[in-house]
């Protein structure tokens, strides 16, 4: 998003925790690069003062464990972070008068899932099955109580984001399926496959990204919007057309997925999908590639930066330059 936001021209200060080893952000060494500051969601008071200090006038907030399988190790510090973390951003932007707009993303994980295939559409039932999803599925009830509180007392307008699984260079996070198959790639290890025939909408995150400024820019022109779906316009896919198309940029990878049925039936759902429409229709929002395009994207930029020695900012400028090339509504 910082990419993304420079590459417009748009002023963008951050909020985090310090990077993780070999993070996106560690990789294109960026401390320094803008106005930022690292200290957790959770500290109120630091939270404020930099807010003070920087007077946003929209927020993005994107801050999370966001992480289905550490979720069941750590329940109680998944709910403190994504339930009280956005509490505490929306309370602190509440009171502030140059907070116009506050984005919260959360998850295509909040839905009620009965593995029917279906794709969900923002009005369906929110129920969270493992304590990530649930952990946003309160954070979308908290969306919903300070959206009530802007109605009855004024304040800035709140969106909730709802994105599917989002990929694209960099990603090197834990228990994710081609992060998994990169480290593959790197070590020669063998890489297991949790769940092949689970579906997920897969998408480049330039696409939500966009989307996300996209709804932005609207409700700082006054547009009533409560949450919206960002996904891919076309079925869903298998994991293992994933894992397949590694095997185009990484001959190497060996995959072990002994254990993928065990997996799939007790941590994690079999089926998911979005639909988009809302978005498509109330933004003129559409997804710039195919799910196989995403796929493919996110591959070749670790090829390039494993083999070709491309520079991370380098390598994500390309995927930039790439997204605009074409004419664009946003750009």
């Amino acid at each position: 998003m910082t990419f993304l936001l420079e590459h417009l021209e748009v002023p963008v200060i951050g909020y985090s925790l310090a990077a993780e080893k070999d993070s996106l952000y560690e990789r294109a060494a960026l401390t320094g690069a803008i106005p930022e500051a690292f200290a957790d969601i959770r500290d109120y008071e630091a939270l404020e003062q930099f807010i003070d200090l920087h007077k946003p006038s929209t927020i993005i907030h994107m801050a999370a464990q966001p992480l289905v399988l550490k979720s069941y190790e750590s329940p109680r510090e998944t709910f403190d972070v994504n339930v009280m973390g956005t509490v505490n951003v929306l309370d602190v932007a509440f009171k502030k008068d140059f907070v116009k707009a506050v984005i919260v993303v959360t998850t295509d994980k909040v839905y009620r899932n009965d593995n029917s295939g279906r794709a969900f559409v923002e009005t369906d039932p929110l129920e969270g099955k493992d304590p990530y999803s649930a952990s946003k599925v309160g954070t979308e009830a908290v969306v919903a109580a300070w959206q009530q509180i802007a109605k009855v007392s004024g304040g800035p307008r709140v969106i909730s984001v709802r994105a599917g699984n989002v990929i694209g260079g960099g990603d090197f996070a834990k228990d994710r399926i081609i992060p998994d198959l990169v480290r593959g790639a790197i070590s020669g290890k063998p890489v297991e496959i949790r769940n092949p025939k689970s579906t997920r909408p897969w998408q480049h995150v330039l696409d939500p990204c966009v989307g996300y400024l996209m709804a932005l820019e609207a409700l700082l022109q006054g547009v009533e919007l409560g949450a919206l779906n960002f996904g891919p316009d076309t079925e869903s896919l298998e994991v293992r057309v994933v894992v397949g198309t590694s095997l185009e940029f990484f001959p190497k990878i060996r995959t072990n997925i002994s254990q993928s049925e065990v997996m799939s039936s007790s941590l994690e759902s079999d089926v998911l999908g979005l639909n988009p429409s809302f978005a498509q229709n109330c933004l003129e929002w559409k997804p710039r590639w195919s799910q196989n395009e995403a796929i493919r994207l996110t591959f070749n930029w670790w090829k390039k930066f494993i083999f070709q020695n491309f520079e991370v900012k380098g390598a994500c400028s390309s995927d930039l330059n790439e997204y605009f090339s074409s004419k664009s509504k946003f750009g």
